[in-house]
């Protein structure tokens, strides 16, 4: 492997999320602590960062490349937990019949949502699927995406399953400068052809689907779509001691339309996320409390479907592990935009910019078992940064929504030009 040119960041106004050693995701008060360092510099070797400090501190560096940042603060890249990239086609049509009043479950039940999706999934090559994919990789990595979990889900058919998931394995591969995991969602939706044959869908999962995915290793996670109208409770559960069979950890969809019992499906399965927790009762929140479990929220779902916002004030106060995710997907988050998703956190689940930056950083990180790669500037992690703008201070981030306020994104040491 060609070793990389060193290079020297210098007069960094503000270095942001500073850890080292750190062996868990943080939680509840800690969330509020952002350790930075003012007045900083930054060395880079081989793509990983080398060493920091202060300018009065400044080592020799003789023959390194320097690049003097003028006093712009430099973060971690975001790292996006929860995400659905790999589909066929856009669906603004059910975007407008929400405008006209119909439910997310009503636009389902007509044949619309996921199956909308996977009809057109199933009809598109895995070359084009690749190229409409690796488009969007590009793009939420242009916006600062430093680590990505990509899900399947969108086939519902062993062999159109595979090909998303092969599709993800291609990603990994050609970006391998940048983290990223896969996740088998197949128990996304029940299809149509089995709509009057569930238990057989739930057989076709277990005993043949989960099985292939496993020995042609395609991916790292099993999630299910636990929710009313989706999978039981205890179809849920069957399909994640499968594929822990399979060595696949599981994640969890819970919660979204309504106490579905998938945060305790996702405990008693020792997920390392439950995702989306728009409901959530007391139970709900002592099932985490007492578990290794992250409650990774994904506000911009809400936004989009006009839903109430997951109560990460409430979660965060309660002792929680916190984090956040775009939830990228053609239905319900047509973006990846992870500034945004921190705006959101801030204004409709009161957290504060300290909490949502590591939310949306360190404890991603946790939640895609990337933390000793991504997620803090730590010594011997990827050098996958942002380079932010004149920014005022820390707050403006959340504060400015609608601020393009990153100036350069760094991936593996390399600064990448607009995509």
């Amino acid at each position: 492997m060609t070793m990389k040119q060193a290079i020297l960041l210098t007069h960094i106004g503000k270095l942001i999320q500073i850890r080292e050693g750190l062996q868990s995701p943080l939680r509840g008060r800690d969330m509020s602590e952002l350790p930075t360092l003012d007045n900083a510099w930054l060395l880079i070797e081989n793509g990983e960062i080398s060493d920091y400090g202060s300018m009065d501190q400044l080592p020799d560096t003789k023959g390194v490349k320097e690049r003097n940042l003028g006093g712009r603060m430099v973060m971690p890249a975001w790292v996006d937990s929860h995400t659905h990239i790999v589909y066929a086609q856009s669906r603004e049509e059910e975007f407008v019949m929400r405008l006209k009043g119909r439910s997310y479950e009503e636009i389902a039940e007509s044949g619309g949502g996921i199956l909308n999706s996977a009809k057109k999934l199933r009809n598109t090559s895995e070359e084009e699927l690749y190229l409409r994919a690796k488009k969007r990789l590009l793009e939420v990595r242009s916006l600062g995406t430093g680590a990505i979990e990509i899900k399947s889900g969108y086939g519902l058919d062993t062999d159109s399953e595979l090909k998303m998931l092969r599709v993800i394995a291609r990603l990994r591969s050609e970006y391998s400068e940048m983290p990223i995991k896969s996740t088998f969602l197949g128990a996304h939706a029940i299809p149509a052809e089995f709509k009057n044959r569930r238990s057989e869908f739930i057989d076709l999962i277990t005993e043949e689907m989960i099985p292939r995915v496993a020995d042609e290793g395609l991916a790292d996670y099993c999630d299910v779509f636990c929710e009313r109208g989706f999978f039981t409770v205890e179809e849920s559960d069957r399909i994640l001691k499968a594929a822990a069979t399979h060595g696949m950890r599981a994640k969890v969809h819970a919660n979204e339309l309504a106490l579905s019992g998938g945060v305790q499906v996702g405990v008693n399965n020792e997920a390392v996320s439950v995702d989306h927790l728009e409901f959530m009762g007391e139970e709900e929140i002592r099932a985490l409390k007492n578990s290794e479990t992250i409650a990774t929220l994904l506000p911009s779902t809400a936004f989009f479907l006009n839903l109430e916002y997951a109560e990460g004030r409430k979660l965060i106060d309660e002792g929680l592990a916190v984090a956040l995710a775009s939830d990228y997907n053609p239905g319900s988050t047509p973006s990846g935009r992870m500034p945004f998703v921190l705006s959101l956190a801030c204004i409709k689940m009161r957290m504060s910019p300290e909490e949502a930056i590591n939310a949306a950083t360190i404890n991603g990180a946790f939640a895609m078992e990337v933390a000793d790669r991504c997620g803090s500037i730590s010594r011997g992690k990827l050098a996958n940064l942002l380079v932010l703008k004149d920014v005022p201070s820390l707050s403006f981030l959340p504060y400015a929504f609608g601020t393009d306020w990153i100036d350069r994104v760094m991936i593996h040491g390399d600064f990448i030009e607009g995509e």
